[in-house]
Order: C-alpha cells, then structure tokens, then sequence
C-alpha cells in the first residue's frame, strides 16, 4: 500500500508519498496556505505525484476522543471541529487539508493520526492535574503530551540502533526543535511527558515560553490588565529563546550570537539546556532508571553542540558521549562510548513512516 502522508503544522505543510517498503518516492514541503492558495498547492502536488492508495493525516490534539487513529468520516470530521480551542495553532491547519484533499480524493480512505495518541495512557499519576475534580470533568482536563508519532518513531528506532525491542528498554526520547517536548518511554509505552494540557508546558521553545508559574500569569494579569487573547500571544509568540534572547528565536541564530559575547543569547542558551537536563531527570525518575537517551526533532538532529552541552550536565547518569562520533554524525546511530551508563541516540524525525505504518494497519483486511 502507498500512503501520502500529509503533515501540517502550525506553519508548514508536508507532503510525502511512501511506498510499501516506506521509501518516499515523492515529496514537497509548503508554508503555511489558506483557501484557494492551499488548494492550488495541493492540485499541483497531486498532478505531478504517482498514485497512492490511502492518506493518513497528522493531527495534534485528539483531545479525550481520540486515542488511536481513525478513519476519516463525517461523524469523525463534526468531532474533530468541536478540539480546535485546545490546539488552536496546530488543529486548523491539520482541518484545512483534511478538507481539501477529501474533496480532491473522496473515493480514498482518509486516516486521522493524533500526536496526543502515544501518551494517551499515561498512568494517572502522570496525566492528573491537582485541580479540582469539578474542573477536570466539565472540561476533561489533563496532560495529553504531544509530538507522540515523533516519541512513538525515536523510540522503535532508537531499540533498532540499540540492537533491542523498545519493549525491552527505559528511554528518554528529546524531540527538540522550534517546538519541543520529552517522553519517558518504560518498555514500548509513554509514561510520562513535559508537555501537558497544550503544547504550552514543558520545556523552553523557540517563541513558547514552556512551564512558569501560574501564579506569575496571575500577577501579570492583574497588574497589566491582560486579556487571555493576549496572554495567549505572547506566551505563544513572544517568548522562549525569542524572548530570552530579544533577537531571534531560532537556536542556531541565539547560539551564534551567544559565541560573539551577546549576554542575553547566552543566558537564552543556558535557559534552554538546563530545561532539557532537568526534565531528562524528571522522565528518568518517571521510569526508576534510564537505558538511553534519544536525540530527535530539528535541533535534536542537527546540532552536535546542543547534544555535548545537554550531556555534559548528565555525568550522574553515566553518561559518555563520543565526541567526534556526536560531531561528526548526519544519520540514525549511537554517539555514546561503549563504557556508558546509558547510550545516546540520534534518529532522524521519521512521522510519515509512523502515520503510515498506523494507516496500513488500521485498513488491513
């Protein structure tokens, strides 16, 4: 079975076809389109690709609904409408594209994959919200945890690279790149994850500030007579390493800038590992002890001195990175020594293969 797979985020769209040996034999990356722009796109792509037989669909937020994938029908599309406040900046893309590749491709099954899906069974103690009960049940609120097709790819692959099932293995999967979470992944299962209602907490990202205290929102709320719209903008857009650093929010830009002397990226750079070490030892004390730690995402991937520095403060877990081995990758593979406590892992973000894996057993006979 070909699958297309159809990945919109928050400011891009990617299209990628995979064979049945998960080979992408046609591809395109957009920008963020809307209305006849989008569809334009789309009717070009799908003129020049060869064909397929199914399209599976990236989703963020399923909320309490949807917990695994499932096919597209009018029931399923009326749902996923009534989400769209709990991921507002990723859900209506996704809907945008859902709806006009089911009116250029309506005799092919359509396949919803959820990002919250992988955490979906979190133990309680890691999903509950002390608030009250009153709260959680008007508005089923809890920590769903995203980026999950990413978590559920890094750590099958990470067991391949490690010479494992991940059924057998404890690990930290880091999906690092302009947006940003953790998972402790125990044996094939997500058991914890840093980010929690929305895509808001957790660790610092490009332009979202991640966790701070509620209590600050409070206070800026009274004493700066915020709206929630605003609120919401600023701790969305304005934030993270943009905010720390007041000049980009782009890793490699706040680095460079940090290596010529600029004081504020270099306090935005040390924000940011020092977030991902600690909750690297949050997800470890999630599953009592850790096998390896996977480095994925577009950061993840791409930025050796992101990987030294996060390890370097990692010595309690007997970490021992391979440092020309971490330099000097550009693939899938392991860039500890052999003599370390716990491995390190790099894996090339790989969603399509893992949307696509789900729409083929999902439409298996």
């Amino acid at each position: 079975m070909q699958v297309l797979v159809a990945n919109a985020g928050s400011s891009s769209l990617k299209l990628r076809i995979l064979d049945g040996e998960d080979d992408v034999v046609a591809g395109r990356d957009l920008g963020r389109l809307d209305g006849s722009e989008l569809e334009g796109a789309l009717v070009g792509f799908l003129a020049d690709s060869p064909p397929f037989d199914a399209i599976g669909h990236r989703v963020v937020h399923g909320g309490s609904v949807f917990e695994t994938p499932v096919r597209l029908d009018r029931d399923v599309a009326v749902t996923l409408r009534t989400l769209t406040d709990l991921a507002p900046l990723h859900n209506p893309p996704a809907l945008a594209v859902i709806d006009v590749l089911g009116r250029l491709r309506p005799d092919l099954p359509h396949v919803c994959c959820f990002d919250t899906a992988f955490h979906a069974g979190m133990p309680s103690a890691a999903s509950t919200y002390a608030v009250p009960r009153s709260w959680r049940e008007r508005w089923a609120l809890r920590r769903y945890g995203f980026h999950g097709l990413s978590h559920s790819w890094a750590s099958r692959r990470a067991g391949e690279l490690l010479g494992a099932s991940r059924g057998e293995l404890r690990l930290v999967t880091a999906h690092l790149g302009a947006g940003g979470s953790l998972a402790a992944v125990a044996f094939g299962r997500s058991v914890d994850t840093t980010m929690g209602f929305t895509p808001l907490e957790g660790l610092v990202m490009a332009t979202r500030s991640g966790s701070i205290d509620p209590g600050l929102l409070l206070f800026v709320q009274r004493h700066g007579g915020m709206t929630p719209d605003e609120m919401e903008r600023v701790l969305e857009h304005e934030s993270g390493l943009l905010g720390l650093s007041g000049s980009s929010g782009d890793l490699r830009d706040v680095i460079a800038s940090a290596d010529r002397g600029d004081a504020d990226a270099r306090l935005a750079y040390d924000v940011y590992v020092l977030r991902i070490r600690t909750a690297v030892g949050a997800m470890t004390a999630s599953m009592d002890g850790i096998d390896a730690l996977v480095f994925t995402g577009g950061a993840g991937e791409a930025s050796a001195r992101l990987r030294a520095d996060v390890c370097r403060g990692l010595r309690h877990l007997a970490v021992v990175l391979d440092t020309s081995t971490n330099d000097d990758l550009s693939e899938d593979g392991v860039i500890s020594q052999p003599e370390s406590g716990t491995a390190v892992v790099v894996v090339v973000a790989r969603e399509d293969r893992e949307i696509a894996s789900a729409v083929r057993t999902l439409l298996a006979p």
